[in-house]
């Protein structure tokens, strides 16, 4: 293992993060079989109490969760000088088996520990807490992916040894990558971008549309989906190629380097923020009817799904900039 003070937090911070979940995991099946609050008895006054642990502990480990990912794959840019042949995260997360099905995790784990925070929130704001259940029974489905990603990425840091051979991002962004990678990279660009733009813009639209109506709440939120799975792909169709101002380099972790002024921060931030809230707006839409939630929930749906828009926005005018800025220039489709 390389002895990396972030390496060192993520590991130590992962088997927190599980220890909590596993503590938690009894309590909210508590609430799952005994909870009522219409009871006055002992028993639901010993869940409430610890309701309020359990909810304030899982808050800060799904917290942690979605500062994790991002200190992953800056931690997996920051050790690629240890391997001969890597350039950036990309080479460092193929040293082993374990390196991107870990980062797949923790992209699913950080939407998810999105939603959950989301759900959270509006059950604190209901005076009888009614998503009690469903937030628990949630976190009880999503546990398992917590456990997973701590074995996964125990396993890819564990297993690092320093001068390993790895490949570099041009070799694995590249035509002789497998045929459903090559596919999406070498998309024509032309099409890729006007998916891109279409996409952005019927997102943008419906999220303002049920910010100022209130409806087509499921049409925005399966739209801001859309919109996460198609700029994912023009990031590695043509964004890429116009921050590096090289028409072969498809890398996504690059531009996470200070060389591009470490503009795939803020790309990735207000994508998967953008994603998470417009996500939250459908999620939350079965429980509009709710007593306790029906004169709040219309108003947080709406600062969701503005929100939303206004992330996607930015995303969007960030990579128009960088587009416009750019000395490279594209020739056909």
């Amino acid at each position: 293992m390389i002895l990396h003070p972030s390496v060192l937090a993520l590991i130590a911070g992962s088997l927190l993060v599980s220890f909590m979940v596993l503590y938690s995991a009894r309590p909210a099946l508590q609430v799952l079989r005994k909870w009522d609050i219409q009871s006055g008895s002992e028993q639901q006054l010993i869940l409430e109490r610890k309701t309020y642990l359990i909810s304030t502990l899982l808050a800060f480990v799904f917290g942690f969760e979605l500062l994790s990912f991002f200190l992953f794959i800056f931690t997996a840019d920051q050790i690629h000088g240890f391997f001969i042949g890597a350039m950036c995260a990309a080479g460092s997360l193929y040293v082993n088996p374990f390196g991107y099905p870990a980062l797949l995790v923790k992209m699913a784990n950080f939407l998810l520990a999105g939603i959950w925070l989301i759900l959270n929130h509006v059950d604190n704001r209901g005076y009888d807490y009614p998503l009690i259940k469903k937030k628990y029974l949630f976190f009880l489905l999503f546990a398992p992916l917590v456990l997973g990603e701590t074995i996964l990425q125990a396993g890819y840091f564990l297993r690092l040894k320093p001068n390993l051979i790895t490949s570099c991002c041009g070799t694995l962004f590249s035509r002789e990558t497998s045929y459903l990678l090559t596919e999406i990279i070498f998309a024509p660009r032309i099409p890729a971008m006007a998916a891109f733009y279409v996409v952005t813009i019927l997102a943008v639209g419906s999220g303002l549309f049920t910010f100022l109506r209130g409806k087509g709440r499921y049409l925005f939120s399966g739209l801001s989906a859309l919109a996460f799975v198609v700029s994912l792909i023009a990031i590695l169709s043509f964004i890429s190629l116009y921050i590096y101002e090289l028409p072969t380099h498809h890398c996504p972790f690059c531009i996470l380097q200070k060389e591009y002024g470490y503009i795939g921060y803020p790309l990735y931030m207000t994508l998967f923020g953008g994603t998470i809230f417009g996500l939250g707006v459908g999620v939350l839409t079965p429980f509009r009817n709710i007593k306790s939630l029906s004169r709040i929930l219309p108003a947080i749906q709406r600062r969701l799904a503005l929100t939303a828009s206004i992330l996607f926005l930015i995303f969007a005018g960030l990579v128009t900039v960088l587009i416009l800025r750019s000395n490279l220039v594209l020739k056909g489709f």
